[in-house]
């Protein structure tokens, strides 16, 4: 069917719409990328500029030297994946749990779990578990960075109303078969799920990859902290006015995760959509 003018008119308007909102929204990682190659009297200088007068790396390495950006990067790689490795997990064993099996206080149990939620996570880990990880001896150690985070009551809602959607006859069909409990959890409930625990990994990725307040208090060397700390250190140390470095060291910390998004973007998409079969 021919599209009416009215319908191809209404289409370039929205087109044009979304991509001029897109320009500003990738605006000021535009400008960033351009500050990264500017020598500092370009940053400030009048009339404005917007993009360097040459193109030279000196700001990447300044940024590399400042802090220990290698050993950082690879702090927050190590913590965010298994960080994200262990939030999978314990979210979709529990919710497979909560979805398919009945025990008693079952709904008080998860009626508490989805309290939690509403609580904000600096009055947890200010006091309480930093006091845990002090009596531990983890404080300064990747267990502190990683274990109070390898579970979250937001997976676990999320994956349990996912698995809720998909059909209680092919738990029924596995169960003839003779598959186990364990045997259908992984051979039928996780490959269905697939885009959604896909975009789960990334969100939860991205999530501990940010993590600055809680390195910041349970690490005391810089070898043991991780890039979003190294950032601050490089605004608050001898190049605090030197913008290009910044923006350069910016840049770095936030390359692995667009390179994740953008290799997982399709399942992070799928993920956005209610994948399950329903009944």
């Amino acid at each position: 069917m021919r599209k009416s003018t009215r319908e191809k008119v209404n289409y370039v308007f929205v087109e044009l719409g979304l991509i001029i909102v897109s320009f500003f929204m990738f605006l000021p990682f535009i400008l960033a990328i351009s500050m990264s190659f500017m020598e500092p009297t370009e940053v400030f200088s009048y009339p404005p500029k917007f993009f360097p007068s040459s193109i030279n790396f000196k700001n990447y390495i300044t940024a590399i030297q400042l802090v220990p950006m290698g050993r950082m990067l690879f702090n927050s790689l190590l913590v965010a994946s298994f960080t994200t490795l262990g939030k999978l997990i314990t979210g979709t064993l529990a919710a497979y749990a909560f979805s398919s099996f009945q025990f008693k206080g079952k709904n008080i149990l998860f009626s508490t779990l989805f309290v939690t939620l509403f609580l904000p996570a600096e009055t947890v880990m200010i006091l309480p578990l930093f006091m845990l990880m002090s009596n531990l001896g983890w404080v300064n150690t990747y267990w502190a960075l990683i274990i109070p985070f390898t579970a979250s009551a937001t997976n676990t809602f999320l994956f349990r109303q996912h698995f809720m959607t998909i059909p209680r006859s092919l738990e029924d069909a596995a169960k003839i078969d003779g598959a186990s409990a364990m045997q259908y959890f992984f051979k039928v409930l996780v490959p269905l799920s697939g885009p959604i625990i896909a975009g789960a990994a990334i969100i939860n990725f991205v999530y501990a990859w940010n993590m600055y307040l809680w390195p910041l208090i349970v690490t005391m060397q810089d070898d043991m902290r991780t890039v979003q700390v190294g950032v601050k250190m490089m605004i608050s140390g001898e190049s605090s006015n030197n913008w290009g470095v910044i923006m350069a060291g910016t840049l770095l910390v936030a390359l692995p995760t667009l390179i994740i998004f953008f290799l997982l973007q399709d399942l992070f998409v799928k993920s956005l959509v209610n994948s399950g079969l329903k009944e």
